[in-house]
């Protein structure tokens, strides 16, 4: 379901799939690890070499809700939609601001 409802914010995900973790320990330098599931968050190594700062945000997991078809699309948007605005937010936190040409001397 998860290419579905990105497909409908134009970004085609077909080509992905869930990767463990251990696929990346020593071959990748990261600033921030951002975890968004309990199991996760439970189950993952806690340090990696060349991590920067580890975040946790937890969501609901959208592959659990026992439902109709419908119901569990819902539940995958409303997840989309939440980590959208998390990210935004969360970057947004990194803007410089902007300097204005006409104050500068």
């Amino acid at each position: 379901m998860v290419p579905v409802v990105m497909d409908e914010i134009d970004i085609d995900i077909s080509d992905q799939y869930s990767k463990n973790v251990s696929e990346y320990l020593g071959r990748l330098s990261a600033h921030y690890l951002i975890v968004v599931c309990e199991n996760a968050e439970e189950n993952c190594p806690r340090l990696f070499p060349g991590m920067g700062q580890r975040l946790f945000w937890p969501f609901d997991d959208p592959a659990a809700v026992e439902a109709s078809e419908e119901e569990q699309l819902s539940a995958f948007r409303r997840i989309r939609d939440e980590l959208d605005e998390r990210l935004a937010a969360w970057l947004t936190s990194f803007a410089r601001p902007q300097s204005n040409a006409s104050t500068m001397p």
